[in-house]
């Protein structure tokens, strides 16, 4: 399977975008940290557009691209930045794997 929307990309990983966009608004976050495992960072950028679409621009995303080995292994950002963020999230692929 030829992954070319977000739709797609939602039938083969179950993202959880729409909880994604509840814990945004639940936090009133205005800067929101994506990071992804090595396997899903291909598709990190149709995963922000969904979320600034969906959240009308008003929410700033960044994307961490170091490693990611699980969910212990958040980023270091440095104080400054770190401050300014307010939410981190996650992906991974415990409940990610592909359903073929």
């Amino acid at each position: 399977m030829e992954i070319k929307t977000i739709n797609d990309l939602e039938e083969k990983y179950d993202l959880e975008l729409e909880k994604v966009l509840g814990e945004i608004r639940s936090a009133k976050a205005k800067l929101v940290l994506l990071q992804f495992p090595d396997g899903l960072k291909t598709y990190a950028t149709s995963v922000v557009d969904f979320l600034e679409e969906k959240t009308n621009g008003k929410v700033r995303f960044l994307i961490w691209l170091g490693s990611c080995y699980g969910a212990c292994d958040t980023p270091v950002l440095g104080k400054e930045l770190e401050e300014k963020i307010d939410l981190v999230v996650q992906f991974g692929h415990n409940e990610l794997m592909p359903s073929f």
